[in-house]
């Protein structure tokens, strides 16, 4: 495997289709080389924000309008990055208090809607470990606490859509992370089950996720949340980026 450095194409791991074999009682392609790990799941849901995507500057400078118009000092960015994950109501909740929730959406959402392309990238590795598992024949979804339409969006804007099956998110439902009718719904559209199912993101709301949706959550450290907060909150595995995701997975 070459150094997370290299940022190698997981893709080029993948040899030639064998016959389907099973783990865990499902059954899904096996390629030479992959892992026996990387067979236990064949549905895989992703957390957007600090999981695939650093989308933190622009989170920041919203909020900073947002507080801005309001007369109120800006959030410092780490302020921000301790509010945010539970979605934008519950992080300007925490930024301002819950009072002036109702003041603040219409400020802050015709802002985002306007500038949330800008300063948008994925994490290292994240084009990579999709374009891998997404060759593997395993069915991906976005699953966050994002804006569903802003996640669509930003998914389009990196190229990353094509290799989803699904993109879940805030307002698409009643129903946010880790609230198990959240995931229900998500499982059911992709016509899958939580068996052979993994939760991958960066905060306690994905660990809870995991546990109401019946399937296990990995955590990397890219996000809002450091290894000891992760690991206090029952994270199945923690990891300090995708590229050791991929390579857990043998790939």
């Amino acid at each position: 495997m070459t150094s997370p450095a290299a940022k190698p194409n997981l893709s080029g791991f993948l040899l030639p289709v064998e016959p389907a074999v099973s783990a865990r009682n499902v059954a899904v392609p096996v390629r030479r080389g992959l892992s026996l790990l990387i067979m236990q799941f064949t549905t895989f849901l992703f957390d957007l924000d600090g999981t695939l995507v650093d989308h933190l500057a622009a989170i920041h400078r919203a909020h900073s309008h947002t507080m801005r118009q309001l007369g109120l000092p800006p959030p410092s960015l780490a302020q921000v990055r301790a509010a945010i994950g539970g979605g934008v109501e519950v992080a300007i909740a925490r930024l301002i208090g819950k009072e002036r929730v109702a003041q603040a959406l219409p400020i802050y959402r015709p802002y985002w809607q306007a500038t949330m392309l800008e300063d948008v990238k994925l994490m290292p590795g994240a084009r990579e470990l999709l374009e891998g598992l997404h060759a593997c024949g395993a069915t991906l979804a976005i699953f966050t606490n994002k804006h569903g339409p802003s996640s669509r969006a930003v998914c389009d804007h990196l190229g990353l859509s094509a290799l989803l099956s699904g993109n879940f998110g805030a307002t698409d439902t009643p129903w946010l992370k880790p609230q198990p009718e959240f995931a229900r719904h998500a499982l059911a559209k992709l016509g899958k089950s939580p068996r052979g199912t993994l939760m991958v993101g960066d905060s306690p709301w994905d660990v809870e996720t995991g546990k109401t949706g019946g399937f296990p959550a990995w955590c990397v450290t890219t996000g809002t949340h450091e290894a000891h907060e992760l690991e206090a909150a029952g994270a199945d595995k923690v990891f300090p980026d995708l590229f050791a995701v991929a390579r857990e997975l043998g790939m």
